[in-house]
């Protein structure tokens, strides 16, 4: 069967040695639609990012790049504006048949945390080719505030397929008529368009951006810091603001979101040519996000922004991104929100666990 493979044949894969693990897989770690990768126990400082290249593997390409490691054990601090490798605590030995794509998970994008996923040969990041068999590594780059880090942290995910899953535009109008995927009109042009919310119902705070210099912020204190310390409110009484170049923002989408049980969706930036920003990081909507029957109606989509070379005017219902839509192989057994402790169902502009609700 082709299409994202679900949380039950990821347990599979698992127990069969497609996916091996250092230490024993930890409750939470498979979900929906993807597995989180662990960070393991050194970190390595380079001077650049880097690919490893065909037929050259990651460590060799360190011996070239590294400027010394770093003991994760008792926790370390990665400072902002530094690159990282981390190798994982998973290795993969796929069959031919299956490819993966990895991606930062949600609150490690709305941290500004750049996560990347480089393999042995790997001549992209975050694409794992089909049949792919070695080590997993992280490359890590905090860009807007340095974080102290742990063995086992999940920073990052991975999703499996099998074949060509993705909906056709058609396909997407057809979907739509019979599962509303967003309220109110769909704007379908190379996947499903979402554009920014800057006319909240009530109030007049649209967003924030992210102070230049603040704390370390542990990653695993859940819901301890003080918004105030770590980012600037953003306010709009006329649906409108300016972006500055080098900054980087949370805003929030103006559509709620649906993916249905049956199928799983990827962000991706709109074009370059709509103006000199992007939403900075592609992320995941895993099989039940915001979906009625597990808690989700009503769920947005939060955007993780950052301004390029010149200042840019962003405004009300611009279109800034878009949903892939693909098929699952089968539906979840779990879908996401139902029972799993899931951070973002249901949200609206929201930033990241590690802080106190507003």
């Amino acid at each position: 069967m082709t299409g994202v493979l679900p949380s039950q044949t990821i347990e599979t894969m698992l127990q069969s040695g497609e996916i091996s693990v250092d230490h024993p897989v930890a409750e939470g770690q498979v979900q929906p639609a993807s597995l989180d990768l662990r960070l393991g126990t050194v970190a390595y400082r380079v001077r650049a990012s880097f690919l490893a290249g065909q037929e050259r593997s990651v460590k060799d390409r360190l011996s070239e790049f590294e400027m010394h490691r770093i003991d994760l054990t008792n926790g370390a601090v990665l400072e902002k504006g530094c690159v990282y490798v981390v190798p994982l605590m998973e290795n993969l030995a796929l069959p031919d048949n299956v490819q993966a794509v990895a991606n930062a998970k949600s609150s490690t994008g709305r941290l500004d945390l750049l996560t990347r996923t480089i393999t042995d040969g790997g001549t992209e990041f975050d694409r794992i080719a089909p049949g792919y068999t070695g080590p997993l590594f992280a490359e890590i780059c905090p860009r807007s505030f340095s974080v102290l880090v742990r063995p086992g942290m999940r920073l990052n995910q991975i999703r499996f397929r099998k074949g060509q899953s993705i909906l056709t535009d058609a396909d997407l109008r057809v979907l739509h008529d019979r599962s509303p995927l967003v309220n109110g009109a769909a704007v379908i042009d190379d996947g499903l368009g979402f554009s920014v919310d800057l006319k909240p119902q009530s109030g007049t705070l649209v967003g924030y951006r992210a102070k230049p210099h603040t704390g370390v912020i542990d990653l695993d204190n859940i819901g301890y810091y003080d918004p105030a310390e770590y980012w600037e409110e953003l306010h709009s009484s006329d649906g409108k603001i300016i972006l500055d170049p080098g900054a980087f923002y949370i805003l929030v989408s103006r559509e709620a979101v649906h993916i249905p049980p049956a199928y799983a969706a990827e962000m991706a930036p709109f074009l370059a040519m709509v103006g000199e920003f992007r939403v900075h990081y592609a992320g995941f909507f895993d099989p039940g996000f915001g979906h009625d029957a597990v808690g989700g109606s009503g769920s947005r989509g939060v955007l993780e922004v950052r301004c390029h070379e010149a200042p840019f005017v962003l405004e009300h219902g611009q279109v800034v991104g878009r949903l892939v839509y693909e098929r699952m192989s089968e539906v979840p057994e779990q879908l996401y929100g139902a029972g799993i402790a899931s951070n973002y169902q249901g949200q609206g502009l929201k930033l990241s666990k590690h802080f106190k609700a507003t």
